[in-house]
């Protein structure tokens, strides 16, 4: 087995691993809903609940969260969860009808708010432990992992259709990847003395400040606004784009291939111009490109507006999640919590919103949505100068 010295690159890795998990298995039973529908007979109704179930769990979760990871720690928890996720996915591929599959996916929800949590924890700690920033390259090994899921979901119906015989196939490959991450995770520093002392000083439940709200409202309107441009790009550019179906899906491939090389770039980024700036340009640049597209229409600025929200947006989630890792694990855990209840609940709004009027206002949400970070992201008091990227020379 290769043995990793730097212990820098070896945590990295391991906490890869845990993002690349989880945008595994939401893409594993995402790519399976038509499977799913048909095999529980579901309305198209009903498979929208199924997918609140997640977002319910998820915003649900917090006081659980924060619970565990002070007992547990990130460490624990992350592993845990992931193994968590997997139990779910073979649990849904033989829920024997629609109320069982939504407590599983309510499950579901509860299970990625804490390795939402605990991963970031993680990649919060490495940048801290190493003075080197990493997060921005963490969360794109997420998209990387949705985008494998996506290609197993394509040979596996080439293959064979069935959704047990796919699901067992990730589930082991999640179980994998868990067992890739337990050697480098960092450790925690005593969870449950933490917790002793917290509850010695009455700071266990106190009220969330206002940075901290702050925090949440960035952290929701850009989830929200990421997860509307994953799951209607397409359609908004076949009904409202007037698009080929051939050209239609490049619309999310744009987003997406967008916000994987911004994510790439970034720690270089947060690095030359620190995180406040970085977040709050590129929200401002995601709002006004979807914005200036949508009042020109058309194809290509469709694709355009599209790109300019998968850079702009794609640092605001690591920036967000460093910032509210230094003010404490229950900062956060809130924080997470309100991030994954916008990226799962996100979606369905727009549907809604498109639904009462169309799906040009819907985009027209999103546009807002991110401009509402850019005003967030002056709130917060970021820190003032961000960690290398560069390796530090032994001397």
């Amino acid at each position: 087995m290769l043995r990793i010295h730097d212990p820098f690159l070896r945590g990295q890795l391991a906490t890869a691993a845990l993002f690349s998990s989880l945008g595994f298995q939401y893409a594993t039973w995402a790519s399976r809903i038509p499977a799913l529908k048909s095999d529980l007979d579901l309305t198209s109704a009903e498979v929208g609940f199924l997918l609140m179930a997640a977002g319910v769990g998820a915003a649900a979760s917090f006081p659980l969260v924060a619970v565990l990871m002070r007992r547990l720690g990130s460490r624990r928890l992350s592993l845990l969860s992931t193994l968590g996720l997997t139990l779910i996915l073979l649990a849904l591929a033989v829920a024997p009808n629609y109320a069982i599959a939504l407590l599983v996916m309510c499950v579901d929800g509860v299970l990625v708010g804490c390795l939402n949590t605990a991963m970031n924890a993680q990649g919060a700690a490495l940048e801290t432990t190493y003075e080197r920033t990493t997060m921005a390259k963490l969360h794109a090994t997420f998209s990387g992992g949705s985008l494998a899921a996506a290609l197993l979901a394509s040979g596996m119906n080439a293959a064979n259709s069935s959704v047990i015989a796919h699901f067992s196939v990730a589930a082991l490959l999640l179980v994998l990847l868990a067992a890739s991450a337990r050697t480098g995770l960092l450790p925690d520093e005593a969870p449950v003395e933490t917790e002793r002392k917290q509850a010695r000083t009455g700071a266990r439940w106190t009220l969330p400040t206002g940075v901290t709200l702050w925090m949440c409202c960035a952290m929701a309107f850009g989830t929200v606004a990421e997860g509307a441009m994953n799951d209607w790009s397409t359609l908004y550019m076949e009904d409202v784009a007037l698009a080929s179906e051939q050209v239609a899906p490049l619309g999310i491939a744009v987003v997406s291939g967008a916000m994987v090389v911004a994510r790439l770039f970034a720690d270089g980024w947060r690095s030359r111009w620190g995180d406040g700036r970085v977040v709050v340009v590129g929200s401002v640049v995601a709002g006004a490109g979807l914005g200036l597209a949508l009042l020109a229409g058309g194809v290509v600025p469709a694709l355009l507006g599209f790109g300019a929200v998968g850079l702009g947006v794609a640092a605001v989630t690591p920036c967000v999640y460093v910032a509210a890792a230094k003010r404490g694990s229950d900062t956060l855990t809130l924080v997470a919590a309100m991030g994954t209840t916008g990226l799962l609940a996100g979606p369905p709004l727009i549907g809604f919103v498109a639904s009462a009027s169309s799906l040009a206002w819907g985009f027209g949400l999103v546009s807002a949505c991110v401009f509402v970070v850019a005003l967030c992201g002056t709130r917060i008091p970021w820190e003032a100068s961000a960690p290398r990227t560069e390796p530090q020379r032994a001397e």
